[in-house]
């Protein structure tokens, strides 16, 4: 079996394995802080390990990159959430490595140049007290990709750490740019084509009302492979959506974006190793 065959394979039964023990696990409050720890718990010995090993996958120059954050002192976010001293010390060590900050869309354009562009997801009030006074002070750009339907106020018990729509245009008012994050936070992976164009249409068109700005930017909730699929991709370009965002690197969606995501036990050594690609064919196990 080649190395490829083996990721596969080793991807696959992570997967089966995933699905066990959430269905093993589903339910009780207890039942979802252990899962919470199993996740955590593999999560840091996987990216402990690759950081270790020769960056086989990795390109020998650095490249741009775009990096994918959740909440920055949210502490029930679990893996999602970055501490805001770590939030500090990655953009310091991003600056003292010759990283220099960019929006996504430059990163694109500009593939080998060396920079990082950095982007939220799902609208966490976290980032406006905590990350957004420290981009403004330094000058990084940022985008922020926003949960309609929480903006709403339409969330889950868990998830009320998001911003209302007040929050969202505080945003704003920092500077950093706003795009869509689905009306409702589904998994994709699992939308006909018709549910998939209503998260769409509606996330997009309530963003355009609540904010007054054009919206064509889209990152996929969860963001990995099994996330998305041509039915939802069909559905987000006929929707009016120009650019779709992944969670992943090596192993997203065709056509789709690359982003790296950055992770609440990212260290030093683990922050610099996401920079040089030692994960760009893992993908976040939940």
């Amino acid at each position: 079996m080649n190395a490829d065959s083996a990721d596969g394979a080793s991807t696959s039964k992570a997967r089966i394995g995933a699905a066990s023990i959430r269905q093993a696990l589903a339910g009780t409050r207890a039942a979802q802080v252990a899962y919470g720890c199993a996740v955590t718990g593999r999560l840091g010995v996987e990216r402990w390990a690759l950081s270790r090993r020769r960056l086989e996958w990795a390109p020998v120059a650095r490249r741009g990159r775009i990096l994918a954050y959740h909440s920055i002192g949210t502490p029930s976010w679990g893996v999602n959430d970055v501490r805001p001293r770590d939030f500090e010390r990655h953009l310091q060590l991003a600056a003292d490595d010759g990283w220099t900050f960019a929006t996504p869309a430059e990163v694109m354009a500009d593939p080998e140049k060396q920079q990082l562009a950095l982007t939220f997801d799902d609208g966490v009030t976290s980032v406006l007290e905590n990350a957004a006074p420290v981009l403004r002070h330094h000058g990084i750009p940022a985008t922020m990709f926003v949960v309609s339907g929480w903006a709403d106020g339409k969330h889950p018990d868990q998830y009320q750490h998001v911003l209302d729509w007040k929050g969202v245009s505080a945003l704003q008012e920092y500077g950093i740019s706003l795009a869509s994050h689905s009306a409702t936070h589904p998994d994709f992976g699992r939308l006909g084509a018709a549910e998939a164009r209503e998260e769409l249409e509606v996330s997009r068109q309530r963003m355009e009302q609540m904010l007054g700005l054009t919206v064509d930017e889209f990152a996929i909730p969860f963001g990995q492979s099994r996330n998305w699929t041509d039915a939802a991709r069909i559905a987000a370009e006929g929707a009016g959506y120009k650019v779709v965002y992944a969670q992943a690197v090596e192993t997203r969606p065709a056509g789709t974006v690359p982003r790296t995501f950055i992770t609440r036990i990212d260290t030093p050594r683990l922050f610099r190793a996401a920079l040089a690609g030692s994960y760009d064919r893992w993908e976040e196990w939940y």
